[in-house]
């Protein structure tokens, strides 16, 4: 079955970076769309960044825009996240999202806990 794994999570500072990892198996990595996500507590999920099939296409919310950055390796079937400069209201469970056709599936989810 499909598996998304996340990884790379966990607690820094303000001004640090993190890159988090969405290993993907039992799917044909290069068909889809990937797509991350957040979800802040009590806050709604929202798109953090975006990357089209083919890799040629990316985009990032204007609130990470500059510091984060949508990669994928496909050799590795993984795609990552780049975090830098991060910020306390980085704080979130981050989410990859793997998209093509009428297929989509989640991953469970990273904690970034960015706290002095």
């Amino acid at each position: 079955q499909v598996q998304l794994v996340e990884s790379g999570g966990g607690l820094v500072q303000p001004g640090g970076s993190l890159r988090l990892s969405c290993e993907a198996a039992g799917l044909t990595f290069s068909l889809y769309a990937w797509r991350w996500y957040r979800q802040a507590p009590g806050k709604e999920r929202e798109l953090v960044a975006a990357m089209s099939s083919d890799g040629e296409s990316t985009d990032h919310v204007d609130s990470v825009k500059g510091r984060f950055t949508i990669s994928r390796d496909n050799a590795k079937n993984t795609v990552y996240l780049q975090m830098n400069s991060l910020k306390p209201e980085d704080t979130a469970v981050y989410y990859c999202r793997a998209m093509w056709k009428s297929l989509d599936y989640w991953g469970q989810g990273t904690q970034v806990t960015v706290s002095s």
